[in-house]
């Protein structure tokens, strides 16, 4: 698969819980995160997902800080019974961002 990314990867095995932000319903789903870079995330859900759909959530990153982040899905593959899906951070705060990327530099160092 061709890699659209702009930013380095790394892997983040966690599981967060999603919510829709443009609907009344307060429809929770919980979501398999497989990799995560500054500027997005990648993952799997069992949920049918819409591209362009905005989801509130709570990203628990390998300092094991949480970081609150808007998604919007830009990408979605059917993979059997499960979803895979590509994500970027909408709003996120630069000091967030700096955190997943000061992480990724320290790892590359090890």
């Amino acid at each position: 698969m061709e890699e659209r990314r702009k930013s380095k990867r790394s892997e983040l095995k966690s599981t967060i819980t999603i919510k829709r932000l443009d609907q009344d319903t307060t429809e929770y789903i919980e979501i398999d995160i497989v990799d995560v870079s500054k500027s997005g995330v990648g993952f799997n859900c069992k949920e049918p997902l819409i591209i362009g759909a905005m989801y509130e959530s709570d990203l628990r990153i390998w300092t094991q800080e949480i970081l609150h982040a808007i998604l919007e899905i830009v990408r979605i593959e059917k993979k059997g019974d499960m979803y895979s899906y590509g994500a970027t951070f909408v709003g996120m705060p630069a000091m967030d961002s700096f955190r997943i990327e000061a992480y990724q530099a320290f790892e590359n160092e090890r």
